[in-house]
């Protein structure tokens, strides 16, 4: 009995350490071969052209991994195991080298190449007939919204959307709103002593979009859209496999009832509108309702409440994340804190306690300058999604027609070849303009996003607020980093928060 025990024992373990092993070499090596002959077949197919070389598929450097899982499990290894996410792409350079900075790989279901250098990023970019936005599910951000649609009806839209949000008075109206909540939350911050940061700035950050969106004010009602676009949220980074008890099926649902709520909100506006009752709100849905085209024609309902919660997508995590990074980088940065602080002690002496302006923003250079070097250390997109319309040829090689693109973005913030020790927080980097297309945290073309002057103002806002009247100090400064969904300390940058 105990050497047939033994004898299983061995069994398993060859099985484990040899068998295993070889059969996913095996499955690995097959994979790519089978996407290899399909594409053989193709340019047999394709004739005289394919003899000539004008028209023969040829892929990028590469592998397409196991059947199914893709790449899926080196990607995890990175950015989920061993928290080294720059060191995914440094591994296919070392494997494939450089080249034009273009690797085929499988991931997140579906065949893809990898871009990952400025030049052909901004190919990708430049090219929207070729290489359309691909969002996980048009469902969750809204068919007719600003993010989804193409061509004329994105010209349209990106008008509208950016004349409400990016304008001077626009942007000076949104300074003025935001505050008031900003130096609230500042000052129950230093009441309370200890705050997570993330957490504390989704709460600002959301009471805010609630307010210059649709006037929401702070409440039930407001309470309720927080967790329903937290569903949503989680939603836009499951698969899209819509069954009941799915992460995706739950965000459909949160999706339908934040529309509601918003319809309520717009209904009531279009009714005071029709009474002739003078608008006093004055906010972003204002702003979309009463917006006419060069023809005269107005948004529909559809196209304000598409565009108002994919803007509640695109801005609510975004600004969150860059505010609590603010709070970690500064606090482990104390030089350039000091020179924070000294820059905006002298605008709020002479504002005498009034709310600063966008104009006053505009004025305060080496803030602006924090802003920017947050934004770029904190890689809120890893990497930015479109999909090949057709088959499209760069220097050699051919990215086939319905292959996802990743344009990794991170990793142009992150190369020094691009930015000098990029690891460092410097915001005297900005005193010189980055090289051309190394920067792309708000992408770029025509699908840059509408609200990066937005996202830029609240930031530099919060930053003049915090600067002037708080001190903060990490309670965990050696936390650990964790890199999915998005980069953040494990513990949320837990402060120890206080007045000067």
């Amino acid at each position: 009995m105990e050497f047939m025990n033994m004898v299983t024992s061995i069994w398993v373990v060859t099985w484990v350490l040899g068998i295993l092993p070889l059969l996913g070499c095996y499955l690995w090596w097959c994979n790519d071969l089978s996407y290899r002959l399909r594409l053989k077949l193709i340019n047999s197919s394709r004739g005289a052209n394919a003899k000539t070389g004008t028209d023969v598929i040829k892929l990028p450097p590469g592998h397409m991994g196991l059947p199914y899982l893709g790449e899926l499990l080196s990607f995890l290894w990175y950015f989920k195991i061993i928290g080294r996410p720059d060191d995914y792409i440094n591994s296919k350079r070392q494997r494939y080298g450089d080249g034009i900075g273009l690797y085929r790989t499988h991931l997140f279901g579906s065949p893809g190449v990898i871009a990952c250098k400025p030049a052909v990023i901004k190919f990708i970019l430049q090219n929207e007939t070729q290489f359309k936005i691909d969002w996980p599910s048009v469902l969750l951000v809204g068919a007719t919204s600003l993010v989804a649609v193409h061509g004329a009806s994105h010209t349209r839209l990106r008008s509208f959307v950016s004349r409400a949000i990016n304008l001077p008075q626009s942007l000076r109206r949104i300074a003025i709103m935001v505050q008031p909540r900003i130096v609230a939350a500042l000052h129950t911050w230093s009441n309370q002593g200890t705050i997570g940061a993330h957490l504390e700035a989704k709460k600002v950050t959301f009471e805010n979009i609630g307010s210059f969106f649709a006037s929401l004010e702070p409440g039930p009602g407001l309470d309720t859209l927080d967790k329903l676009f937290t569903g949503i949220l989680k939603g836009m980074r499951a698969s899209t496999v819509n069954v009941p008890g799915s992460a995706y099926h739950h965000a459909l649902q949160c999706r339908e009832k934040a529309t509601m709520i918003f319809r309520k909100e717009l209904e009531k506006k279009r009714k005071k509108m029709s009474d002739g009752v003078e608008n006093v709100t004055n906010d972003l849905m204002d702003g979309l309702i009463r917006m006419k085209d060069e023809e005269g024609k107005e948004l529909s309902d559809t196209e304000v409440l598409d565009n108002i919660v994919s803007l509640v997508i695109a801005g609510y995590e975004s600004t969150s994340l860059a505010i609590m990074w603010s709070l970690y980088y500064l606090a482990k940065y104390p030089n350039v804190l000091q020179k924070l602080r000294e820059e905006n002690a002298c605008l709020h002496k002479h504002k005498n306690g009034e709310p600063i302006t966008s104009d006053d923003i505009a004025t305060l250079k080496y803030t602006n300058k924090v802003v920017e070097e947050t934004i770029r250390m904190a890689n809120i997109a890893a990497f930015i999604f479109r999909v090949a319309t057709q088959d499209v040829e760069y220097k050699g090689y051919t990215i086939p027609k319905g292959w996802k693109v990743m344009m990794w973005v991170r990793y142009l913030h992150t190369n020094p070849e691009n930015f000098d020790d990029p690891m460092c927080f410097n915001p005297d980097r900005w005193s010189e303009p980055a090289k051309p297309g190394t920067y792309q945290v708000f992408g770029g073309g025509s699908r840059i996003c509408a609200g990066n002057m937005l996202a830029r103002l609240q930031v530099a806002i919060f930053l003049h607020h915090l600067s002037i009247g708080y001190k903060w100090e990490l309670i965990n400064p050696d936390a650990k980093m964790v890199y999915l969904p998005h980069p953040k300390p494990e513990d949320g940058v837990m402060i120890s928060f206080s007045k000067l």
